[in-house]
């Protein structure tokens, strides 16, 4: 990467968050516990699953795996923090990079995984009997793997057309992190480049949310059918928060890589953005996990065990 002069690594400035002044020094401190919150809980949720016998379906390798992407999604983010803690914020063209590559390939990669998480949820509702079947391990396996390559695949594309580009006028990204904001900088025609990512984007996001939604409504079918209020009531609590996730991942994402360029406050992108790469992280332990009765009891058992 150049600037002007022909001369190559100079470091580009992320205008982060917010400002770091004594006035934001609350605002903050509560986006660092939120940050501390969503990085202990998704490691803690690794952790039990990878220890507890009794945690040993695709479903529990599942929620394993979006503890995952929650924990790397929000180990991404430390440069905010040090930027603010530090008084520098400046970022060397391989660390935006990195951002560049991570970023997209994390969040592409929970959007398949959702996607998976809610055909197993509706194989366990409305299939039970041929559970073992209809989500055996090998198709776990292959779906959660092409999950992590289709995000890896936009991740690497999007990185490298990126940083191919000519930076020659202002560096300063006005972001916290390396992503969408920094294509406008560049002192190049991008039009082909972001008519292609948007194409990309739009199947990428749509059609996961399809099956997701294909998915809760066969689960909704089922549910209503059933003779047992108390289950209905079971059942409809928990869709209804695995969607309530759902649609603040899916809605903060896409009103990002969904819209037309002339409609980005990018002010807004800031706070949008840091729904779904710091606070969803920290919802979807809570959801997906706290409400699963086997990992609530290994979670208690372990509570007893470490701190009665």
């Amino acid at each position: 990467m150049e600037d002007s002069n022909g001369t190559a690594g100079v470091d580009f400035i992320l205008l982060g968050l917010f400002e770091c002044t004594r006035t934001h020094l609350l605002l903050f401190s509560t986006v660092l516990v939120v940050f501390l919150a969503a990085l202990m809980g998704s490691g803690l949720m690794v952790l039990f699953i990878l220890r507890d016998p009794r945690l040993r379906r695709p479903m529990h390798f599942l929620l394993s795996q979006l503890s995952l992407v929650d924990r790397m999604l929000v180990s991404s983010n430390p440069k905010m923090a040090a930027n603010c803690l530090l008084h520098t914020r400046s970022i060397s063209p391989a660390g935006c990079g990195l951002q560049m590559f991570l970023f997209p390939t994390l969040g592409g990669g929970e959007c398949f995984l959702l996607a998976v998480m809610s055909y197993d949820r509706y194989v366990a509702i409305c299939r039970p009997l041929r559970y073992h079947i209809l989500m055996n391990w090998k198709l776990c396996f292959s779906m959660t793997l092409g999950s992590w390559l289709l995000g890896g695949v936009a991740g690497l594309m999007q990185a490298a057309v990126t940083l191919s580009f000519p930076y020659c006028h202002s560096r300063e990204i006005n972001h916290f992190f390396c992503g969408p904001s920094l294509v406008p900088l560049a002192c190049a025609d991008t039009r082909i480049f972001e008519f292609f990512m948007y194409v990309c984007c739009v199947p990428m996001l749509l059609i996961p949310l399809s099956l997701i939604l294909c998915s809760y409504t066969l689960i909704l079918v089922a549910v209503l059918r059933m003779k047992s209020t108390a289950a209905q009531k079971k059942a409809f609590a928990t869709c209804s928060s695995h969607l309530a996730v759902v649609g603040l991942f899916y809605g903060s994402i896409m009103s990002i890589y969904m819209r037309p360029k002339s409609h980005h406050p990018l002010h807004r992108d800031k706070v949008v953005s840091a729904f779904y790469t710091i606070f969803t992280p920290v919802l979807n332990p809570l959801i997906y996990s706290v409400r699963n009765k086997e990992v609530k009891g290994a979670l208690g058992e372990w509570l007893e065990k470490h701190i009665a």
